[in-house]
C-alpha cells in the first residue's frame, strides 16, 4: 500500500515572494500583482507575502497591508496567501496579525523573535499570543541562522496543541528533530531551505516555501508529485536539474537579491532594486546567475 499523502494546509509549493519596488525604491503594487499572477501561473499554489525574502524588515506596516491586499486581489481566489507577521515584539506581531486578518490573508507566517533570544517559556507565550489574535491558521518559522534561537522539540510539541498552529517552515536543517515532531504531532512541515527540498519531502514534509520557486515552481511541483508517487529516481532527477538555480540564487549572496535579479533576467520584473541595507546584484553577479539558470535548461 502506498503511504498516505501528507496534510497540506497551505498547499504544496509556495514561494516567499519578493517585494517589487520602482526605480526610486517605492512600493510598486502593479508590479506585485503581475508578479503574483506569474508565480501562480508558473505552478505555485501558495505565496508568502512580507517574509524575509519580501524585505519585511524595511517595509512599513502600511506597505505590508497594501501589498497583501494587492496580492489577494490578484491571486487570492487561486492560491493560499500567507502574510508574514513575525517580529521580535509580541505586541507588534499581534497588531500585524490582526491587520493581515482584516485584509483577508489566508494564513500567517510567524518567525521566531530575533535578536532578543527569549527562553522557551517566552517563545510559547509569543507564538500563542499571535495565534490567539485571529482565527487564521499559523505556520511557525524556525530559522536560527537569522534569529539566533531554535524552536526546540519540546516547544514545538507544546505549540502543536494549539488548534490554529498547524505548520512549521523548517530552516534548521535538522532532519531527525523534524522527523520526531512530525511523528508525534499533526504539524505539517514545509522545507524552508531550497537545498534540502528533496530531503525534507522524502522525510514526510508536506511541501516547501521556496525562494528558487520564483523561477522553478513547475519543477518543484513535479518534485512533489514524484515523492508522492514514491518515485525517488524521478525526484532525484528534478533535484539534480535544479542544482544550478539553487546555487545561483541561494549560495552567492542573499536570496532576495538574486531572486530579483533572476526575475529581471526573465523579464518578469523591470528592475532589481533593493532597499538598504540590501543592495542590488552587480552586473558581474547577474552574469554568473545567468549561467546558473541556464544550467537547469540544458540538463
Amino acid at each position: 500500500m502506498p503511504a498516505p499523502l501528507p496534510q497540506r494546509p497551505f498547499g504544496a509549493v509556495l514561494t516567499a515572494m519578493v517585494t517589487p519596488f520602482d526605480a526610486g525604491g517605492a512600493l510598486d503594487l502593479d508590479a506585485a500583482q503581475r508578479l503574483a499572477a506569474y508565480l501562480v501561473d508558473s505552478g505555485n499554489d501558495g505565496l508568502v507575502v512580507s517574509g524575509t525574502t519580501g524585505e519585511s524588515p524595511t517595509t512599513t506596516d502600511a506597505e505590508k497591508e497594501a501589498l497583501l491586499r494587492a496580492v489577494l486581489e490578484a491571486v487570492g481566489s487561486r492560491a493560499h496567501v500567507l502574510a508574514g507577521v513575525g517580529t521580535n515584539d509580541t505586541r507588534h506581531s499581534v497588531e500585524l496579525a490582526e491587520q493581515a486578518a482584516k485584509a483577508g490573508a489566508h494564513g500567517l507566517l510567524v518567525v521566531s523573535p530575533y535578536y532578543n533570544k527569549p527562553p522557551a517559556a517566552g517563545l510559547v507565550e509569543h507564538f500563542t499570543a499571535v495565534a490567539d489574535a485571529t482565527d487564521l491558521p499559523v505556520m511557525l518559522y524556525d530559522i536560527p541562522g537569522r534569529t539566533g534561537i531554535r524552536i526546540t522539540t519540546p516547544v514545538l510539541l507544546r505549540l502543536a496543541e494549539h488548534q490554529r498552529i498547524v505548520a512549521v517552515k523548517e530552516a534548521t536543517g535538522d532532519l531527525f528533530a523534524g522527523s520526531e515532531v512530525m511523528a508525534r504531532t499533526d504539524l505539517a512541515y514545509y522545507c524552508g531551505d531550497d537545498a534540502l527540498n528533496l530531503a525534507w519531502l522524502a522525510h514526510g514534509a508536506s511541501g516547501l516555501v521556496s525562494v528558487v520557486g520564483h523561477v522553478a515552481a513547475a519543477r518543484y511541483a513535479e518534485l512533489v508529485r514524484a515523492v508522492d508517487a514514491g518515485d525517488l529516481a524521478a525526484a532525484r532527477a528534478v533535484h539534480n536539474a535544479l542544482i544550478g538555480p539553487v546555487r545561483g540564487i541561494m549560495t552567492r549572496t542573499q536570496g532576495a537579491i538574486m531572486a530579483k535579479a533572476a526575475l529581471e533576467l526573465q523579464g518578469v520584473l523591470a528592475n532589481r532594486v533593493m532597499r538598504l541595507p540590501l543592495v542590488a546584484a552587480t552586473d558581474e553577479e547577474v552574469a554568473v546567475l545567468r549561467s546558473d539558470l541556464e544550467e537547469a535548461v540544458t540538463r
